[in-house]
């Protein structure tokens, strides 16, 4: 008798960037079409050079379906990458991309990448990683998302403009362990 092993699905809160022990983590809630989520990468890359070994990124999904028809399969692709180890390549393709996120398009930004997969785009036709983007919908929800990119630090939402000088004042902050991130930010 022969049994099915089912493989583990790697979530995408467990795709996390930067120094595993670091003492701060970020996690960004955004959409791959939205550009001010892209503006915001861009930020990102900076604060893990400036804070290397002491920041951890976690990127989850909150696309805007109504106004952006082709973020939630832009994520669905980008956790497939992730399956292979290639999530960060896929999420910095996807916004460099935004224009661009038809299915032929996302099957070739994983091949660009790096994933072989041969069941990449069967996958991404049958939505098999459609019910993590919306797990990931429902945790935003639950933490009182509504709009992208919304950027938690250590678990507090981060309200003022997510610029490089503010956000490195609050990480700054948290560093040195004083007081709560909203009354700091």
């Amino acid at each position: 008798m022969r049994f099915k092993v089912e493989e583990r699905i790697i979530l995408p809160k467990e795709m996390v960037v930067g120094d595993p022990e670091a003492k701060v983590m970020i996690v960004e809630y955004g959409d791959y079409e939205s550009a001010e989520t892209a503006r915001v990468h861009m930020i990102v890359l900076e604060l893990l050079k400036k804070f290397k070994g002491k920041i951890k990124y976690n990127f989850r999904h909150f696309p805007l379906t109504r106004i952006h028809q082709r973020s939630f399969k832009a994520a669905e692709a980008a956790i497939a990458a992730g399956q292979e180890g290639k999530f960060w390549e896929m999420h910095n393709i996807l916004l460099h991309h935004q224009r661009s996120l038809g299915t032929i398009s996302l099957k070739g930004y994983a091949r660009e990448v790096g994933v072989t997969r041969k069941s990449f785009l069967d996958d991404l036709m049958n939505s098999k990683f459609g019910w993590y983007v919306r797990d990931d919908q429902m945790q935003a929800v639950d933490v009182g998302v509504t709009d992208v990119p919304a950027i938690f630090i250590n678990g507090e939402r981060f309200d003022k403009k997510p610029t490089l000088q503010n956000l490195s004042a609050a990480i700054e902050m948290v560093l040195k362990g004083k007081g709560a991130l909203s009354q700091r930010a």
